[in-house]
This record gives structure tokens, sequence and C-alpha cells, in this order.
């Protein structure tokens, strides 16, 4: 299958920045009452959306877009990618066991797994899975992590099918409620995913 979203000019986006600083402070313990509050209200989260600054970066291509990621329900979820112009490249939508894809020519893509079905066409191997966990600042599955000195997730590192992805939170998104990440960075191998979400509506 041809590859999506190649031709996104790698200088259309600056990410601010781009340096990754820790959240400073003592990391505080996974067991506190604090961590397990936060991730509760966090769950609580029926309905959000977030939009922001994408980039993958690894030794085969470098991409650079916009996204805008929107959750109705648990497992319903919508994700767009948009060039510099604010046109689709392309369009996301999941629920329970089915994942559709539409491409920037409107070719139409179905599949029941939404992680293996990006990777295939567009060759980022984005763990969607797990990620749309991480974007909330819950470790999901991975039990290897660390906080930061307001007991929110500070670094993440999960290995899935021999392959090892380590999660660093830069920044949090203090006007949300509960605070939500605003500044993350994915590495995997050569690979790198950077997200910078410029705000969160939350319900």
């Amino acid at each position: 299958m041809t590859r999506l979203i190649r031709l996104l000019p790698l200088a259309a986006l600056v990410l601010t920045a781009c340096t990754v600083t820790q959240p400073k402070g003592p990391g505080k313990s996974p067991d506190s009452p604090q961590w397990r509050q936060h991730q509760q209200d966090v769950r609580n989260l029926k309905q959000y959306q977030t939009r922001g600054a994408f980039a993958y970066l690894s030794d085969e291509q470098k991409v650079y877009a916009r996204f805008f990621w929107q959750q109705t329900g648990q497992d319903n979820y919508r994700l767009l990618l948009l060039n510099p112009l604010g046109s689709t490249e392309l369009e996301l939508n999941a629920k329970p066991g089915e994942a559709q894809i539409t491409d920037n020519k409107g070719q139409h893509y179905t599949a029941t797994d939404a992680e293996e079905m990006i990777g295939k066409l567009t060759g980022m191997p984005i763990p969607l899975n797990s990620l749309r966990q991480w974007i909330l600042g819950l470790p999901g599955e991975a039990t290897d992590y660390t906080l930061d000195d307001q007991y929110r997730l500070s670094q993440v590192n999960y290995t899935q099918n021999g392959k090892t992805w380590k999660v660093v939170y830069s920044a949090y998104d203090s006007k949300s409620k509960p605070s939500l990440p605003s500044n993350m960075e994915l590495t995997q191998g050569s690979q790198r995913i950077k997200l910078k979400m410029d705000n969160w509506i939350v319900k």
C-alpha cells in the first residue's frame, strides 16, 4: 500500500523548543494515595479532546503534522492528522472491534486493529493502543514507571513484542482538571514521536 503523508514538508512545523525538560523535584511513590486518586480522576473522564503538534522521526522518514484527537467513549475515538495548510492527510475512526481509515485521496480502509493498519499504511509503527493511555498520563499496561513531585507520570518504560518504548513527560497542562500532559516524547530504538498538546477539553 502507498504510504501516506510522505509529502509533508519537513520544515512545515516547529515543535516549540523541541527540548525535553524533566519534571522537577523528587519522584513520588507509585503506591501513594495521591497517585491512585489522580489515576482515578483521569479514568473518570468519559469524553475529551485535544489538538496540537505531531512529529515522527526515524532513520527512514521524518513526518511533521498537526493532530486532533477526540474520545467519545471508552473505546470510541477519532484521530486526524493535518498538513500545514489544514487539509486532512489521514482520518481514523475507531470503535470496539473495528477501525476505519480514510486517506487524503478519499481511499477507505477497514481493519480490526487500528495500530497495525496505521503502521502498514504510513510506515509509522505508532504504539496507538498504548498511546491512548499515555496521552492522558496513565501508564496503561506498563509497570515500570516513575512519578514527578506532583504525583503525575514522569517516565514510562514498556516492552511489547520485543520492543521497548520509553515515554518522557516534560510538561503538563495546569489549566486542565485533572492535570493532563502538554508535552511528551516516545522513543524506541531510532524512532522518536513527539506530541505537544495545545489544550484539552474534558467532560
